[in-house]
């Protein structure tokens, strides 16, 4: 074990961020699945939960605001209650709009968070980005300490699945299903639709600020270019759609599954002739989309459809 081959590396690292982008598509689900909330702004509160945890975790900088050195579970607390804090003011602006307009608005809110992020160095060091965020289990040899880390994503994976899935199958998730299906309906039974869709989009956008926290103490830096929207929203709608929206072991698999198969088309573009070395990302992001032809043709509502919450007896 302690000489573990590159593939060993590659797996590990495949899994690492396959359950970081299981945690995101689990957000995503929460919004799209629970509350058919189109969130196109992902990448927006994935970088305030990377940012968040970078400044808190990270020793005294000239560069940049920080040196709390928090620890490690503090600071995630702290990024989740940040980017949902984020999240509610949005949303009390936002959440108004409905389908398209939703999306554009969250777009471009996401794309202000970005450009704040690039251009206030005294906050976040700027184009630079923050670099030496501690990862737990450094004082570990490799590749232990990445095996460690690996196993508490997936504690954290089970720990998010397990708190969705009470809360899906409580009358709180069956109302956010309600307003989902029929809003006028949910609206004349009295519930408050507008209250129920903010709370669905903050405890999502949580979600996803854990996912970009994790994101940063995995890599142990982070900067501007990494808040692609490419891979931090587009993708995790994919996976959400492969694995099947409302269900949320069809997040976590969709999040595995879409990341191993974007990882290993990095392989294939690495062996293309040099001609087309140019080309290499647009040949990954057709291989995306290929894939998301090919699962939604073989099964239109995802690998694992939603299955519909039953209360329990005498609920």
């Amino acid at each position: 074990m302690d000489n573990l081959n590159g593939i060993g590396f590659y797996l590990i690292s495949i899994l690492t961020m396959g359950a970081i982008y299981a945690i995101l598509t689990l957000g995503l689900n929460v919004q799209w699945g629970m509350a058919g909330l189109f969130n196109a702004g992902i990448a927006g509160f994935f970088a305030v939960g990377a940012y968040a945890t970078a400044i808190l975790t990270t020793a005294p900088s000239t560069s940049h605001l920080g040196g709390y050195q928090l620890p490690f579970a503090l600071s995630l607390v702290a990024a989740m209650a940040i980017s949902g804090a984020l999240a509610w003011a949005v949303g009390k602006i936002c959440l108004r709009l409905r389908g398209d307009y939703l999306a554009i608005a969250t777009l471009g809110v996401a794309e202000i968070f970005r450009l704040v992020l690039r251009t206030e160095g005294w906050l976040t060091n700027g184009p630079d980005g923050i670099p030496e965020i501690p990862r737990p289990f450094e004082h570990l040899p490799e590749p232990w300490n990445l095996i460690c880390f690996l196993l508490l994503l997936v504690a954290l994976v089970l720990l998010v699945y397990g708190v969705l899935e009470v809360l899906r199958r409580s009358p709180w998730g069956r109302v956010l299903a309600a307003i989902r299906d029929d809003e006028p309906a949910a609206r004349a039974a009295g519930k408050n639709v507008q209250a129920f869709r903010l709370q669905g989009f903050v405890l999502g956008s949580m979600i996803m600020g854990l996912g970009g926290a994790l994101t940063a103490h995995y890599l142990k830096f982070i900067d501007p270019n990494m808040v692609d929207p490419f891979l931090a929203t587009f993708l995790v709608w994919v996976m959400l759609f492969v694995g099947g929206s409302g269900n949320n072991k069809g997040a976590i698999l969709g999040g595995v599954l879409i990341w191993a198969v974007w990882s290993f088309s990095e392989v294939i573009s690495a062996r293309l002739p040099s001609d087309f070395a140019v080309r290499a990302s647009y040949v990954r992001i057709f291989l995306i989309g290929l894939a998301l032809q090919y699962f939604l043709q073989r099964h239109p509502e995802g690998i694992l459809p939603e299955q519909r919450a039953t209360p329990k007896k005498g609920a």
